[in-house]
C-alpha cells in the first residue's frame, strides 16, 4: 500500500467548457476557453510583429516564427506562472491537434498552388540550379551532422539523423520565396521566374526526401519496416494519381464557368483531404503528405482551385496556422544553447546551410552563363527557409531524432537564413533602382508626328477593359505611322493571404506576346479581350503584370514605363460608375497609387474616368463613331491633351471639337491671375507664346480636315466657361489638362473632391455636372512639376471624400 501511495497521479483530462466564473470555474482550466485565449494571443502577437517588420520587407513567416519563440520558454515562458496558466502541459495535446489540423489544410493549399504542368515546363537552366541547390547543401548537411552527433546529439539514430539534417539544410521555401520576390519587385523578372521554377522542383524533392527521413525514423524493430513504409507510400501516390483526377474532373464538369461551386463538391474534397491524411498517417509517413498529394491533383484550370482557396485559406492561415509556430516555439528553448561549443555549432550549421545553397547555386548559374550579380542574388534567394523547414524539424523532434538543443539550433538557423535573404538580395541586385534610361519621346506632343507611340495602359479588372480598349482603338492614328505599341499592365495587389502564390502562375514575361492562358475566368476574359482586339486592329498589344502591395505599386508602374520607353501611362480612376450614373469609390488605395504615379512618372500620365466609352463592349474599328471634346485654357498639360486629341482625330470614326477659352476683352486684367508655372521661368508671356505657337500649328494642320472643329470662346468668368462646357456634355470623351494655366483657371478653383484631377477634371467628375462622357485627364511630362501640380497631389483627404460616394 505504501508503494502505491508514491505513484504520481495523472492529471485529470480537461473538460471542454466551463460553467463560468460566477459558478466558481476558472476558464483557463477548460479546453475551449483556453484554446480561444491561446489563438487570440498568438494572432495579436504575430500580426503586431509582422507590422513592425513590414518596413524591413520581411515575410510574415519571420514574425510568426519569432512570435512562437517569444511565447515559449525562450522568453515569456521563463515566467512559469504565465507558462502554466496560458500553456499548461495538459493543454498541449489540444493545441498540437489544432495546429496540425490547420497545417494539414495549409499543405493542401500549397499542393493546390503547385502546378505539375509548370514543373514539366521547367527549363534546363532552372532544373540544373535546383539540383545543385539541393545536392551540395544535402551533402554538407550530412557532413555537419557528424559534428553534431559527436557533441550535442549523442545517442540518436544515425541514419535518420543524417537524412533529417540533409533535408533541413537543402530546403527552399517555395511560398516564402514567392512573397520575398514580390516585395523586391522581382517576381516577373527573369531571375524571379528562374528562382520560382528552381524552388518548385526543390519543394517536390524536399517532400520526397522528407518521406524517406520519416520512414527511416520510424524503424524500431527491423529495417524491413522502412521499406514497407516507402512501398506503401509510393502505392498510395500511384493510386491517388489513377483514381482522384477523374473524380475531380467529373466534379469540375458539373460546375459551369461563372457559377458558384456546389457546396457538396467542396465538402467532398475537404473530406478527401482528411481521409488521405488518415491513410498516410496510418502508413507512417505523416498526415501532411496525404493532404499535399490531394492538393496537387486538384484541377488548376477550372473554378475548383479558386473556390477551395476562398473557402479554406483565411481561417487556416489566419487563425490555425500561427498555432503551429507557437507549438514549435514551445519546443524551442534558446537557453539550451550554452557555452562556446554550442554557439560554435550554431555558427557551423548556419555557415554550412548558407555555403551549400549559395555556392551550389552560384556555381551552376555561372556555368549557365548567368551574370555574376544575378547568380549571387539567386543563391541568396534559394537560401530562403520557412514553414516546410519547421515541419521537418518538428517531425524530427517528435520522432526523437532531434533533441532540445539541436532543435533550438536548427530553428535559429532557419530564422537567420530567411531574415538575411531580403537585405542581401537588395544589396547585390537592385533592378528597380537602376539608372534611368534616356529616351526621346516621353510625351504625346513631339516634333516628329510619324514616330512610334508607346503607351502603358493599366487596369485593375475586367470592368476597366471596354473603355480602355476603345480608348486605345481611338489612339492608333493613321496607318502611315510607325505604329502604336500598347503595354497592357494588369495591376494585382500582393495580399498577405497564402493564395498570393497563385499570382506566380499568372505572371507573364513582361512585354512578350500572349502565350500563357490564365487560370481563372477573370484572367481568361482579359486574355480573350486583348487577343480579339489585336486581331481586329493594327495595334500591337503586349501583356504585363504588376504584382505588388498598394504602397509600392507605383514603383512597378514607373519602372515599367521607363523600361518600355512609354510616352504615356494611362491609369484607371479610383471610382466606377453606378447604375444611377454617379461615381462610387472602388478602393481608395487606387487613388494613392495614381497620385504617386503622377508625381514620379518618367513620362506623361492620363487618368481615365470610365463612364462607358463606346458602351460595355469593345467597338470594332469600322463601327467607331465617337465625339471627343478637348477643353483648352493653356499650359503644358492642355497642350498635351490637345496633342493626344489631334492624334485621335486621325481615326476615321472620330469627330474632334476643340474649345479654347480666352478672357473677354471687357474684363482683361480683372480676373485674378494664377501663379505661372516655374518651367516658364516666371515669364507669363513665355507660356502664352508657347500656347499660341502650338495652336497655330494645330490650326494649320486641320484646315482641310472636316472631322475637326476648332472654336474660341471669350468668357468673362468661370461660370460662363462652365456653361460653355455644358453645351458639349453629350460627347463621348473629354480630353483635359490636369493643371491648366491662365487667368480663367483661378475662377474655377472651387471645392474639389479629387484635387489630383485638377480644376477642370474635378468639374467634369463632380455630381453637379451631368454628363455620360468619359474623361481623360492628362499631365504632360516635365522633369520638375510645378508647385501647384505637386500641391494638388499632396492634399489630405477629408472623411467625406473617402466615404465612397461622390
Amino acid at each position: 500500500m505504501a508503494s502505491n501511495s508514491t505513484v504520481p497521479k495523472c492529471p485529470a483530462p480537461m473538460k471542454a467548457t466551463s460553467n463560468g466564473v460566477f459558478q466558481g470555474d476558472n476558464p483557463l482550466d477548460f479546453a475551449l476557453p483556453l484554446a480561444i485565449l491561446q489563438i487570440c494571443l498568438v494572432v495579436v502577437l504575430t500580426r503586431g510583429l509582422a507590422f513592425l517588420l513590414r518596413p524591413l520587407r520581411q515575410p510574415r513567416v519571420i514574425a510568426e516564427i519569432v512570435g512562437g519563440v517569444l511565447l515559449g520558454p525562450s522568453a515569456l515562458g521563463r515566467n512559469l506562472t504565465y507558462l502554466h496558466a496560458v500553456f499548461p502541459p495538459k493543454s498541449l495535446t489540444v493545441l498540437d491537434t489544432l495546429a496540425n489540423l490547420g497545417l494539414l489544410f495549409f499543405l493542401f493549399l500549397v499542393g493546390l498552388e503547385l502546378d505539375p504542368k509548370s514543373l514539366r515546363r521547367t527549363g534546363k537552366k532552372a532544373l540544373c540550379i535546383a539540383i545543385s541547390g539541393i545536392s551540395l547543401p544535402f551533402v554538407l548537411g550530412i557532413g555537419s551532422s557528424f559534428a553534431l552527433r559527436a557533441t550535442i546529439s549523442e545517442g540518436v539514430s544515425k541514419a535518420p539523423f543524417l537524412v533529417f539534417m540533409g533535408v533541413a539544410l537543402s530546403i527552399t521555401a517555395f511560398p516564402v520565396l514567392a512573397r520575398i520576390l514580390a516585395e523586391l519587385k522581382l517576381l516577373t523578372t527573369d531571375i524571379g521566374q528562374m528562382a520560382m521554377s528552381a524552388a518548385a522542383v526543390n519543394d517536390v524533392a524536399a517532400w520526397i526526401l522528407l518521406a524517406l527521413a520519416i520512414a527511416l525514423s520510424g524503424t524500431k524493430n527491423s529495417p524491413v519496416i522502412s521499406v514497407w513504409v516507402l512501398v506503401c507510400g509510393c502505392a498510395f501516390v500511384i493510386i491517388c494519381i489513377l483514381v482522384v483526377p477523374p473524380v475531380f474532373k467529373w466534379m469540375e464538369n458539373r460546375c459551369p464557368e461563372g457559377e458558384p461551386v456546389n457546396e457538396t463538391y467542396v465538402c467532398g474534397i475537404l473530406a478527401s483531404v482528411l481521409a488521405a491524411g488518415f491513410v498516410t498517417d496510418s502508413i507512417g509517413i505523416h498526415a501532411l503528405f496525404g493532404a499535399f498529394v490531394i492538393g496537387v491533383l486538384v484541377p488548376k484550370e477550372g473554378p475548383f482551385a479558386g473556390a477551395l482557396v476562398e473557402k479554406v485559406e483565411d481561417l487556416v492561415s489566419g487563425l490555425f496556422l500561427p498555432l503551429y509556430f507557437v507549438s514549435s516555439g514551445l519546443k524551442t528553448n534558446v537557453a539550451t544553447i550554452q557555452g562556446a561549443q554550442s554557439w560554435g555549432l550554431l555558427a557551423l550549421v548556419i555557415s554550412t546551410a548558407c555555403i551549400g545553397k549559395i555556392v551550389g547555386t552560384v556555381g551552376v548559374s555561372l556555368m549557365c552563363r548567368v551574370p555574376f550579380r544575378e547568380a549571387l542574388a539567386l543563391g541568396f534567394l534559394m537560401n530562403t527557409k520557412g514553414l516546410v523547414e519547421l515541419i521537418v524539424l518538428n517531425i524530427g523532434k517528435d520522432r526523437g531524432v532531434l533533441n532540445d538543443q539541436t532543435f533550438a539550433v536548427m530553428v535559429l538557423m532557419a530564422l537567420f537564413t530567411t531574415f538575411i535573404t531580403t537585405p542581401l538580395v537588395m544589396a547585390v541586385y537592385k533592378p528597380a533602382k537602376m539608372a534611368k534610361t534616356e529616351y526621346k519621346h516621353r510625351a504625346i506632343q513631339r516634333k516628329n508626328l510619324n514616330s512610334q507611340l508607346r503607351i502603358l495602359a493599366c487596369f485593375h479588372s475586367v470592368r476597366n477593359l471596354p473603355t480602355l480598349i476603345n480608348t486605345i482603338e481611338a489612339s492608333r492614328g493613321t496607318e502611315k505611322r510607325e505604329g502604336l505599341i500598347v503595354y497592357a499592365m494588369h495591376l494585382m495587389e500582393l495580399s498577405e493571404r497564402s493564395s498570393a502564390i497563385q499570382m506566380v502562375h499568372k505572371a507573364r514575361r513582361n512585354g512578350l506576346p500572349f502565350w500563357n492562358k490564365g487560370q481563372n475566368s477573370d484572367t481568361n476574359q482579359i486574355v480573350v479581350a486583348f487577343e480579339t482586339f489585336q486581331r481586329l486592329s493594327r495595334v500591337v498589344i503586349r501583356p504585363m503584370t504588376a504584382i505588388s502591395s498598394m504602397n509600392t505599386m507605383h514603383e512597378d508602374i514607373c519602372a515599367s514605363a521607363e523600361r518600355k520607353e512609354a510616352a504615356m501611362v494611362i491609369l484607371p480612376f479610383h471610382k466606377h460608375q453606378r447604375l444611377d450614373g454617379q461615381l462610387e469609390t472602388t478602393r481608395n488605395d487606387f487613388r494613392h497609387v495614381n497620385r504617386r504615379v503622377l508625381e514620379h512618372a518618367p513620362c506623361s500620365v492620363g487618368i481615365l474616368v470610365d463612364r462607358g466609352l463606346g458602351g460595355t463592349a469593345q467597338v470594332s474599328a469600322s463601327s467607331v463613331d465617337s465625339g471627343i471634346t478637348v477643353i483648352f485654357f493653356g499650359g503644358h498639360d492642355d497642350r498635351e491633351a490637345l496633342a493626344y486629341g489631334a492624334r485621335m482625330a486621325e481615326h476615321p470614326g472620330i469627330n474632334l471639337v476643340v474649345i479654347r477659352f480666352t478672357v473677354h476683352p471687357d474684363v482683361v486684367g480683372e480676373i485674378v491671375r494664377v501663379n505661372v508655372d516655374e518651367s516658364s521661368n516666371g515669364e507669363p508671356g513665355e507660356a502664352k507664346s508657347a500656347d499660341e505657337h502650338f495652336l497655330a500649328e494645330f490650326k494649320e494642320k486641320i484646315v482641310n480636315n472636316g472631322s475637326v472643329r476648332y472654336e474660341e470662346r471669350a468668357v468673362r468668368n468661370g461660370a460662363e466657361a462652365v456653361e460653355a462646357i455644358r453645351e458639349h456634355s453629350r460627347c463621348n470623351l473629354f480630353l483635359v489638362g490636369r493643371i491648366p494655366e491662365g487667368e480663367l483657371v483661378a475662377s474655377l478653383n472651387g471645392k474639389r473632391e479629387c484635387p489630383e484631377l485638377g480644376p477642370v477634371g474635378s468639374l467634369l467628375t463632380s455630381p453637379d455636372f451631368s454628363t455620360a462622357a468619359s474623361v481623360l485627364v492628362v499631365q504632360q511630362y516635365r522633369r520638375k512639376l510645378s508647385l501647384e501640380s505637386l500641391a494638388s497631389l499632396r492634399v489630405r483627404d477629408s472623411p467625406e471624400r473617402d466615404s465612397g460616394n461622390s
